[in-house]
């Protein structure tokens, strides 16, 4: 290999020298890695050189080759030259020096980056005959009619003349369910619902490690793509890598709920289903699911009905959190508005853990919640909905400002500009009714630093405001990071 690199920056000119200095260079051990700029020399165009450096041995060689040198700018791909000024006398130490720069240091570059591009080379062949070899193996499982996803366990839905249901239990916090398989090979699974609303709303479901914490994929769902039967959900590729506990986290939005469908009782806690928050049914129940497996790392193939992720996870560490009781009790009226109302505009539902802002005929009103929001919050989505049946309809927004900040002042800015700071995020306006209930989502490009204050903020969309209790609920925000979280 040195060889042929030696051969080819033997082609390659690297020195450039007027044509005047030619003489001085003619029979030297340098000649072959000169590139003479002729007189007449009047466009920029090299063959065969890149030059590193400029030498000239008389007054006529420099002048002429600072003129020619300068042409060279139009090229773009050819850096400045730098010029240097040799001593006649001393021409054989100069030689050396400049033999010594253009074929040492260079050919040793030159030789490390062919060895470079060689290795890369190699690299991407084995990459293609291993993608092969997969693609191969898949035609292989399919020829011979193999089960591409096939059924390993099953806990049926079971249902209890005692149950409350947990439809309630999903709007106000989650529930949890580990699956009592190995991850190896897990390309999917399904869940059981008795009921499904026919309002807006969505069901949330996160799949993660729970030795980790690392999250895997998530499914936001609205509840038109549910069926009261079982739903299924799949994963692009099976997983791999080694065997781990999987857990499901399933979370729900909407003015009604959802019915999430419990299985038989079992004897092991373990394998129960679990919330945050005490309730009666999941009293050694787990949720009524399947689980599917394939090949690990290979896309399930024919799996038909099957609800795709809406976010990858892999990599990150999801916390799916709400705000709780207290934070939202210290909700502060924070309106911009000229109008002085005879009622309370801005409060907190306890019992329903909601927020009313009440629209005004002119201005905004605002409620703002002080550092609601954690850091590495990625996305933030409610519910909000006209809370009378003659309400007029409202508009409503969702602002999010680093904490601390003066929430008027951000408030106002938004009023007067339409548009809110570069360091705040907003949802947009969204017009709600009392006839259907909106859900507003937040996606940020990338999780926020710090924690940041949440402001509820409505305003009239008609001449009148009767009656325009509006109500925000269902707050669900999720965070992540690179970092492993606390696992339980």
């Amino acid at each position: 290999m040195s060889s042929g690199i030696g051969k080819r920056l033997a082609t390659r000119k690297l020195i450039a020298a007027s044509d005047r200095d030619r003489s001085c260079f003619e029979g030297s051990d340098i000649e072959h890695l000169i590139v003479h700029l002729e007189n007449g020399y009047s466009s920029a165009t090299l063959q065969n050189a890149f030059p590193l450096i400029a030498v000239a041995f008389s007054d006529d060689g420099e002048a002429d080759l600072q003129e020619r040198l300068a042409l060279l700018g139009s090229l773009g791909t050819v850096p400045a030259v730098p010029l240097q000024r040799l001593d006649p006398v001393n021409k054989s130490d100069s030689f050396a020096l400049l033999r010594a720069l253009a074929e040492g240091g260079v050919g040793r570059l030159a030789q490390y980056s062919a060895s470079i591009t060689s290795e890369l080379a190699i690299l991407r062949r084995e990459r293609e005959t291993l993608l092969e070899n997969y693609r191969a193996l898949e035609d292989a499982f399919q020829a011979r009619n193999w089960e591409p996803v096939s059924e390993i366990f099953s806990h049926d839905p079971y249902a209890d003349p005692k149950d409350d249901g947990i439809g309630q239990l999903l709007a106000t916090a989650f529930v949890e369910q580990l699956l009592p398989v190995s991850s190896l090979g897990v390309a999917g699974f399904a869940l059981h619902l008795h009921s499904v609303p026919r309002v807006s709303g969505e069901l949330v479901v996160a799949l993660s490690y729970l030795e980790s914490g690392e999250g895997v994929a998530e499914w936001t769902v609205p509840y038109a793509q549910l069926v009261p039967n079982w739903n299924f959900f799949s994963l692009p590729r099976a997983c791999g890598g080694a065997a781990r506990t999987l857990r499901l986290r399933i979370s729900a939005t909407g003015p009604e709920t959802v019915g999430v469908s419990l299985g038989y009782p079992i004897a092991g806690e373990r394998y129960s289903a679990r919330s945050e928050l005490p309730h009666p049914d999941l009293d050694l129940r787990p949720l009524a699911f399947k689980v599917f497996t394939g090949l690990p790392g290979v896309k399930p193939a024919n799996a038909l009905n099957m609800i795709a992720p809406s976010n990858l996870l892999e990599g990150q560490f999801i916390v799916d959190y709400r705000l709780p009781v207290d934070t939202l009790s210290q909700i502060a009226d924070v309106s911009v508005t000229p109008i002085v109302p005879e009622f309370q505009t801005v409060r907190f539902l306890e019992h329903e853990h909601a927020i009313v802002c009440h629209p005004l005929p002119s201005g905004i009103s605002a409620g703002a919640v002080s550092r609601a929001i954690e850091p590495g919050t990625i996305s933030f989505s409610a519910s909000a909905v006209i809370d009378h049946p003659q309400g007029q309809p409202a508009a409503v927004s969702f602002l999010l400002a680093p904490a601390n900040s003066n929430a008027r002042s951000e408030v106002a800015e938004l009023a007067r500009k339409g548009a809110a700071r570069p360091s705040a995020f907003f949802s947009g306006w969204r017009e709600v009714t009392s006839n259907q209930v909106v859900n507003i989502n937040i996606q940020l490009e990338q999780p926020v630093r710090g924690p940041m204050d949440l402001m509820i903020l409505s305003r009239a969309v008609t001449d009148s405001v009767d009656f325009s209790w509006l109500k925000v609920s269902g707050f669900r925000l999720v965070k992540q990071s690179m970092e492993a979280a606390d696992v339980r």
